[in-house]
């Protein structure tokens, strides 16, 4: 590991060192203290695995070049990892990178059947039955188009699909993204700094420098020797994290659904539609996002608006009588509503195990905490949530639009939630002197105050002097 150190050619490692930690495995530990914003580690250009770096060798570039279509990014990577590995000599830096990579992953993709079958009617569930199904396609056309044109250079025995799945997951779990300033789109593994772990409580701060070519990354708060070094890979839910990164964060605040609507072409006024469709920014078959914080999006309402339109509601939207963006009346929107109601129980009743059963298996212990079987139910729960929050959502727009009642803007408002951990299915209460925002609980009361503390003042002033 020292050797791995030493070549992989960082700046501030003497800083810091490589630990096994209890729940979020291997990661960085402060050797020293670091104030927000310093700088913790630098990883030279020349050390970086990217698409570029595998077209320039001498040995592998030839290969990618002439290879037509050219490989998808993800492939190309995956391929120079596997190359490397597979040489006895020479890529000593590079070697030792790989070398210190785990020997293998918990995505999804390698979970067993009945692991799996733990999170049964998520939407990990069927991209995890699609994706195993593409990455076996995949190999067999890259063996046809490059690894068995070149056995010299790609031994099978060494690019066996399973190492392939292994290569795959290193790209998705350890990669860096980055958008350079002329718009194009950079991939990179950095070594070393592709060993830092994730938190959702410090915010982006790796950064790719065009002009070097090198990696930075920054303390992301303070840090006191002995505390874990983290980078932030972004507001991602469960569901992504176990596909791409193997693991999942209990009650995600990030959790989501992401449904599909769909209409068949054949459908009447399909062309017509297809046109309000695309100037709402949708299309026939959309897939948006239902999250903790707004399990509803209006642009659901929208599409479904639009797909249940009749003649003369399409003859009066071309005369600019009517908005799709507005309720067109009371007993079309009452079908639509009533419509994903009933949609939406279909979706709930299609997963393998209910939320309340679930709970009770890892009250029990049924699922080890940690194991792959606990983190896929850490996904049904997650996903479950998300869509009673959107049913009940939909039920009170539904009974203010039977009763006379509803408006669009009253119907739409999101549901309060905690102004800390997002939660919004649980009882709130309001902070006790600014009365403008709300807590679950009185920890996460006590963890937002510092970001709250000067507007709950200032609110609480503002409302004194209006009262008096």
């Amino acid at each position: 590991m020292e050797d791995w150190l030493k070549e992989s050619g960082a700046a501030g490692l003497d800083s810091l060192e490589l630990v096994d930690f209890p729940v979020t495995g291997r990661g960085a530990r402060a050797l020293r203290r670091f104030k927000q914003g310093e700088r913790v580690l630098t990883i030279p250009g020349d050390n970086l695995w990217t698409v570029e770096h595998a077209y320039a060798d001498c040995l592998l570039g030839p290969v990618l070049r002439s290879t037509q279509p050219s490989l998808s990014v993800e492939d190309t990577l995956a391929i120079y990892l596997l190359f490397v590995r597979s040489r006895e000599s020479g890529y000593d830096g590079l070697r030792s990178h790989v070398a210190a990579l785990p020997a293998r992953y918990s995505s999804s993709i390698f979970f067993a059947e009945d692991e799996l079958e733990v999170c049964a009617g998520t939407s990990l569930y069927t991209i995890t039955k699609q994706l195993k199904q593409r990455i076996e396609d995949d190999y067999r056309v890259l063996v046809m188009r490059v690894l068995a044109l070149h056995p010299d250079l790609f031994p099978l025995d060494k690019f066996t699909i399973e190492d392939y799945k292994w290569a795959l997951c290193t790209v998705w779990s350890r990669a860096m993204d980055f958008v350079l300033p002329t718009g194009k789109s950079l991939r990179v593994l950095a070594p070393f700094a592709d060993m830092l772990n994730h938190s959702s409580e410090v915010k982006q701060c790796h950064a790719y420098d065009p002009l070097s070519g090198s990696v930075s990354v920054l303390a992301a708060k303070d840090y006191e020797v002995g505390d874990q070094i983290f980078i932030f890979y972004g507001s991602i839910p469960n569901n992504r994290l176990l596909r791409l990164y193997g693991f999942v964060i209990p009650d995600n605040p990030d959790d989501c659904y992401d449904l599909v609507l769909s209409t068949h072409p054949l459908a009447p006024f399909y062309e017509k539609k297809q046109k309000l469709w695309e100037s709402a920014g949708l299309d026939s078959t959309s897939t948006i996002s239902l999250t903790l914080s707004d399990p509803l999006p209006k642009i659901v309402l929208r599409y479904l608006r639009i797909q249940r339109l009749d003649e003369s509601d399409l003859a009066a939207i071309a005369n600019q009588k009517l908005d799709t963006n507005e309720i067109i009346s009371n007993s079309r929107e009452v079908e639509v509503l009533q419509f994903l109601v009933e949609s939406i129980n279909c979706l709930l009743d299609s997963f393998g195990t209910q939320l309340e059963k679930l709970q009770e298996q890892l009250a029990d212990g049924v699922y080890p905490p940690g194991g792959n079987a606990w983190a896929a139910a850490q996904v049904s729960m997650g996903e479950q949530r998300v869509l009673r929050l959107a049913r009940k959502a939909a039920e009170d727009l539904l009974a203010a639009v039977e009763s006379g009642s509803g408006d669009e803007s009253s119907l739409a408002s999101p549901p309060a939630k905690c102004a800390n951990c997002g939660k919004h299915s649980v009882p709130l209460m309001l902070c006790g002197r600014c009365k403008g925002v709300m807590y679950c609980g009185r920890a996460c009361q006590v963890a937002h105050f510092k970001k709250h503390k000067a507007a709950c003042r200032a609110i609480a002033a503002k409302s004194s002097s209006e009262m008096r």
